[in-house]
């Protein structure tokens, strides 16, 4: 595309063979319609660009979003897809000279939260096939739906071409994350009242072959009743699950559509059978039980007990206890003419705390059970042969499911996947053990001190909260309790003392004792009182108050 813009106007003008229309967008009246390109001014300035994502209101007025840099991932079914590098987000006002300085600052924090969002990776985009919606759910639309735009159809793209036994085929990892109940991982649990869970996940595997196309879905989730984890600056907050909310209102609407779009449910619940966790379990075997739906199947696997002391072969028990259910769910299969030969009956839904780490690997486990025998029927595989044999694919199937966990924990946790190394190996090791610790430390810096901003920047990006150019305040100019500044200075002071009397001791050892136990003492008292007021410190989302909406 080419963004042609004036003082008056911006002008989107499609650079592909024929197209004759342009975008035009008043700047002013900010109304859009189309025109043809003899009504570009010649002396607009002209910029090439990649797309439009849209428009935003800020302070300061209307913005519009472009992609202004992109690189192709790969092909799916014969269709490029992109990966969306950098963007540009452009003021229709022409100047900010008309606010004040406190909504100048305003606008600026905005502008950094949009920024955020845009360079968190993971936005793809194709410009002649529809990413969002499974190969199935295409096969089985209307052909009304088939003749809409995608614009009009809106709901990580990994894609590779691999060789077996000299035979070439097209292998696709796509997963979809939902803009229902988006956020960053503590401040969005559970589900809503419609039955949205957080980080909820579509995973589609697509394998293609001689014409022939395949494909084995997969849903994660959040474990679906009203249940809150807020920062409180410990390492692990205790959960909590709500004493004053219907859950199976929302429990029965989650399921309802779940089967509505994917048909009978397999729910997978990996998270622990003891300790803080355990409420979680028992909560969620119960609201199956009573909601007594023949359709939905729970099963629960204690990933971390299970797997112990590095005893990860034993998620192969898991494997095998649902194996006789993965085939009658089956897969997606359609021939070279287009006929569908196989539908997916059901999905499995896994679910581990955050639906990332425990999560991914028993999913890559599932895919690629489904992708033997889909390889087989095509006919890429001979009998007898194990996807687990062919070395050069087994790399790179590992590697993709991995980059596909840190794809996900990336926007939802603020780091990269924990046990990847597992996924990329097939076995825990030393340095993997490592990595976690690190990044487990980075996540806990995040989700105490960085994710209120987050979920600030994700709220204002998926329209959650409105900006409205009337008011002279937004909520980001609250005020900090006196506590916040106050305790952490006179921790710091008092521990500094402590330090000092330690290294510069006084005339007797009893003095240098009395200093170091008032100081060491004070230092660990205002420690504790933080602690105890954790939720003061930590960094809290601003915009949409999430703890009135749970």
């Amino acid at each position: 595309f080419l963004k042609h813009t004036t003082s008056e106007k911006f002008y989107i003008e499609a650079c592909d063979h024929g197209s004759t229309d342009v975008l035009t967008i008043d700047r002013v009246s900010m109304e859009m319609t189309l025109t043809v390109r003899r009504d570009i001014p010649p002396s607009a300035v002209t910029q090439p660009i990649c797309g439009v994502m849209g428009t935003i209101r800020l302070v300061a007025g209307m913005y519009l979003v472009v992609i202004t840099k992109k690189k192709k991932v790969g092909d799916l079914l014969g269709h490029a897809v992109w990966k969306a590098l950098d963007f540009d987000v452009i003021s229709y006002k022409k100047t900010v000279l008309h606010l004040t300085d406190n909504q100048m600052q305003d606008n600026k924090a905005f502008l950094s939260m949009m920024n955020s969002v845009l360079h968190t990776d993971g936005f793809y985009f194709a410009t002649d096939y529809d990413l969002t919606h499974t190969l199935q759910r295409l096969a089985n639309t209307s052909p009304e739906f088939q003749e809409m735009s995608l614009l009009e159809r809106v709901r990580e793209k990994l894609s590779f071409s691999c060789c077996i036994n000299g035979k070439v085929f097209e292998w696709n990892i796509i997963s979809r994350r939902s803009c229902f109940r988006a956020g960053v991982r503590y401040y969005v649990r559970g589900i809503d009242s419609e039955g949205h869970a957080a980080n909820f996940v579509e995973t589609e595997q697509i394998v293609q072959y001689n014409g022939s196309k395949a494909s084995f879905v997969q849903t994660r989730g959040s474990i679906p009743f009203y249940w809150s984890q807020r920062p409180n600056l410990k390492y692990k907050p205790k959960p909590q699950i709500s004493k004053t909310i219907n859950h199976m209102d929302g429990f029965q609407r989650h399921f309802d559509s779940q089967i509505i779009l994917y048909g009978r449910q397999v729910i997978l619940n990996l998270i622990n059978q003891k300790g803080s966790e355990k409420p979680l379990e028992l909560a969620f075997d119960k609201m199956v039980t009573s909601l007594g739906n023949s359709m939905i199947k729970y099963v629960a696997f204690d990933f971390h007990k299970e797997c112990s002391r590095m005893r990860w072969h034993r998620l192969q028990i898991l494997v095998d206890m649902v194996a006789e259910m993965q085939d009658e769910f089956g897969y997606f299969l359609v021939d070279v003419d287009g006929k569908v030969l196989l539908q997916q009956e059901g999905t499995f839904r896994s679910n581990c705390m955050d639906c990332l780490d425990r999560t991914n690997v028993i999913q890559s486990l599932l895919a690629r059970r489904s992708l033997q025998s889909q390889l087989q029927r095509m006919g890429v595989l001979h009998m007898g042969q194990q996807i687990e044999d062919q070395a050069d694919f087994e790399k790179i199937y590992k590697n993709a499911w991995a980059d596909n966990a840190n794809a996900c924990a990336k926007q939802y946790a603020g780091t990269g996947a924990l046990k990847t190394d597992f996924t990329r190996t097939g076995k825990r090791t030393q340095w993997g053990l490592l990595m976690d610790g690190w990044n487990s430390m980075i996540r806990y810096y995040k989700n105490n001190f960085s994710d209120g901003f987050r979920q600030d920047s994700i709220d204002l990006f998926l329209g959650n909260y409105a900006v409205d150019e009337a008011d002279l305040t937004t909520p980001l100019r609250e005020p900090k309790d006196w506590k916040f500044l106050t305790l952490p200075i006179i921790m710091v002071v008092a521990f500094s003392m402590c330090i000092i009397c330690l290294l510069m001791a006084g005339d007797t050892w009893t003095e240098t004792l009395a200093y170091v136990l008032f100081w060491g003492t004070a230092s660990v008292v205002t420690a504790g009182v933080i602690l105890f007021n954790g939720r003061d410190f930590v960094d809290a989302p601003k915009l949409v108050q999430k703890e009135k909406l749970d």
